[in-house]
């Protein structure tokens, strides 16, 4: 038995701070174009798509920063996305800023939603693992404020039955962290999109190659896969925004952890895979059956405790 989902995933090449939203979705509706034309049935979009990624500046005021947040979604810029895909008959994961407010505060999010073929929002998810720093570091090359400009998202990992799967996601950071995708494989996902927007080089140690980087990118991706029995769909916004670098390196990967289709630019483009969602089975009834093998019992410091702490020492 199989249970097809072609997926693409979009990949975008650099957005400039001074480019507007309209121009990025003109690029991502070509992306879309692509992606009805191999019949897809899920386009996937970076994390913050519709803007360079402007945590690398520090500003204090919050006016000045707001203007890189959507206030609702979709709204005028992006409604062309939504209104394609509906009448395309094609679902999106779309990441961007989000700014909203409960009980009169402001919350700022780093969020992707999942909206379905009818152009139906069905799925939302705000980043928990945020890197970086709150208060300009004069120490780093460049600034990473996303601690400044998000706070840490508050609708854990959910999963979600859509487009004839148990779909999750998640951003950037958070393909780093074991938990993301275990949390999920409790769920039973079968596929996970994530977009990413990572700088080439660390700020804060320049022995750290490239290539290492993109090694670290791609094993993160594909463990989370192996280990959790799910196919993940990882997405980049890369090239040289403003004179940083970003990776691309987007792929499709197996729930064997094996990477099926995997972008060769640093610019736009679509990368498609068959995702078999059956595929998932065979990880979670053997090696990962959950229900039989696993041991919370012994995992309760995974919950119980943030930071590491060495053992006592011995008499």
């Amino acid at each position: 038995m199989t249970r097809i989902l072609r997926v693409g995933g979009a990949q975008m090449g650099p957005i400039q701070k001074a480019e507007t939203r309209d121009a990025a979705v003109a690029r991502m509706l070509a992306l879309m174009d692509q992606a009805v034309d191999k019949g897809c049935d899920l386009i996937v979009y970076p994390e913050l798509t519709l803007t360079t990624f402007f945590p690398r500046w520090y500003a204090e005021d919050e006016a000045e920063f707001d203007l890189w947040f959507e206030h609702e979604m979709p709204n005028a810029a992006t409604r062309p996305l939504f209104d394609m895909a509906k009448e395309a008959g094609i679902g999106l994961c779309l990441g961007y800023a989000e700014l909203t407010e409960d009980d009169g505060k402001v919350h700022r999010y780093n969020t992707c939603i999942l909206v379905d073929k009818s152009g139906r929002m069905v799925g939302k998810y705000r980043k928990v693992h945020l890197p970086g720093h709150a208060e300009f570091d004069p120490e780093r090359t460049w600034q990473h404020l996303e601690n400044r400009y998000f706070e840490p998202g508050n609708l854990g990992f959910p999963v979600g039955r859509a487009l004839g799967g148990n779909l999750g996601m998640c951003i950037c950071n958070d393909r780093r962290w074991p938990e993301t995708y275990r949390v999920m494989g409790l769920q039973d996902v079968e596929l996970v999109m994530l977009g990413y927007n990572t700088p080439t080089g660390n700020s804060m140690s320049e022995e750290e190659s490239p290539e290492l980087r993109m090694f670290h990118n791609h094993m993160s991706m594909q463990a989370g896969a192996y280990q959790n029995g799910t196919w993940v769909v990882g997405v980049a916004k890369c090239g040289d925004e403003d004179g940083h670098e970003l990776m691309a390196g987007s792929v499709i990967v197996s729930p064997d952890g094996v990477i099926v289709a995997e972008a060769k630019t640093m610019g736009d483009e679509l990368i498609v895979a068959d995702c078999d969602l059956d595929k998932c089975r065979f990880n979670k009834e053997t090696i990962f059956d959950f229900a039989a093998h696993r041991r919370p019992e012994h995992y309760r410091l995974i919950v119980e405790r943030t930071g590491a702490e060495p053992p006592e020492a011995g008499e």
